[in-house]
């Protein structure tokens, strides 16, 4: 909407009245509060009037005076991010009273946890697939634990296959030969 122009000491202004850029409302924690809202208002950079809920939900949970003490003892250049936590954290409290955003972090650990799972078991799928390419002993049978990968039961065995270790002496893996009757 354009306004009228005026003539200031000789220049032309044109006011243009966007719909929320420029407006007189006041801003949505004057709102709901129900007061003037002055232009040094500590609320109104934080809590814009398209946003009555952001307020609404801080307000219900911190308190309008709480956070106007808060705000005051911030740094101007940490506000921003002060307010956007205790909307944050405001929205957690109605959504669960008891836990809050702690609640929501201890879901996200979880899953988390169960990807990472999901993640082990589908890489112990790949490298159960990728035992086909296994190498070898002379008589054919597979050797685990080499180059291979590995992979089997809770033991660690799989049957069929031979797996080398240094304390069964049986060099041919057959349960028969030791190390000393070759």
């Amino acid at each position: 909407m354009l306004l009228p122009k005026k003539e200031v000491a000789g220049c032309v202004l044109e006011k243009i009245m966007a719909s929320s850029s420029y407006s007189n409302s006041p801003c949505a924690a004057c709102k709901f509060l129900r007061r003037k809202c002055m232009p040094d208002c500590i609320f109104s950079p934080y809590f814009p009037p398209e946003e009555p809920q952001k307020f609404a939900n801080v307000h219900k949970i911190f308190g309008a005076s709480n956070v106007s003490k808060l705000l005051n003892e911030v740094q101007p250049h940490q506000r921003e991010d002060a307010v956007n936590s205790l909307a944050y954290e405001a929205e957690a409290r109605i959504k669960d009273p008891v836990y809050g955003c702690v609640g929501a972090i201890s879901v996200l650990q979880r899953q988390v946890i169960r990807l990472q799972k999901e993640l082990d078991a589908t890489n112990a799928d790949l490298i159960r697939y990728t035992c086909n390419e296994m190498p070898t002993t002379q008589d054919g049978r597979r050797i685990i634990g080499e180059g291979g990968g590995g992979g089997g039961s809770s033991l660690g065995q799989s049957p069929g296959y031979y797996y080398p270790s240094p304390w069964n002496n049986d060099p041919l893996g057959d349960g028969y030969h030791r190390g000393d009757n070759i």
